[in-house]
């Protein structure tokens, strides 16, 4: 998947501290947009599109696979939200 700039952003948030890219995966800016949902619920978002051999693995029966860095299970969503 490859990071987009999401309509509306309002920060790019870049590496954690501390974050080792020899250890790690690089870590690049990703432009994200802070709001609140109607019930006061504060939220992150960041817009990805799949890479063509991607598309073509999920048009194949693939399926999109959510990592999370570190323990314990944040609450997540995944949507998809027409272009611009």
């Amino acid at each position: 998947m490859e990071a987009q700039k999401i309509k509306d952003s309002n920060c790019t948030l870049g590496a954690p501290v501390n974050w080792d890219t020899h250890s790690n995966v690089k870590c690049e800016p990703l432009p994200v947009r802070i709001g609140i949902l109607p019930d006061n619920a504060p939220v992150v978002e960041s817009a990805w599109k799949p890479t063509e051999t991607e598309l073509a693995a999920l048009n194949a029966g693939g399926a999109v696979i959510l990592r999370i860095y570190g323990n314990g299970m944040p609450p997540v969503q995944l949507y998809v939200e027409s272009g611009s």
